[in-house]
């Protein structure tokens, strides 16, 4: 199990770095970064953004069940995505 908030603040510096993904799931960093979310936390039944507000959405994703899946491979290509954390929110969250 991995802890998601360090794993995301190890990789910070790479965060938009989309041409360094490996094998993307999709063309478009945000979708790229849905499907790999659906991937590891299979549908919920919940929308994927489950808030907004301003220019940031928030990710409807679990960080007990994802630490439980997630390799540090898998939070690098989220953080690659423009994923990040906010700690207001305690949510996974992207710019619009």
């Amino acid at each position: 199990m991995i802890d998601i908030k360090e794993a995301l603040d190890k990789f910070e510096g790479e965060y938009l770095k989309f041409e360094r993904v490996v094998d993307k799931l999709h063309s478009r960093p945000d979708l790229c970064a849905f499907l790999l979310l659906d991937k590891l936390l299979p549908h919920s039944g919940n929308d994927m953004v489950c808030a907004a507000e301003h220019d940031e959405i928030f990710l409807d994703a679990d960080f007990d069940k994802l630490g439980e899946v997630a390799t540090e491979a898998d939070i690098l290509t989220l953080v690659r995505c423009g994923v990040f954390y906010d700690s207001e929110t305690d949510s996974l969250s992207m710019l619009a």
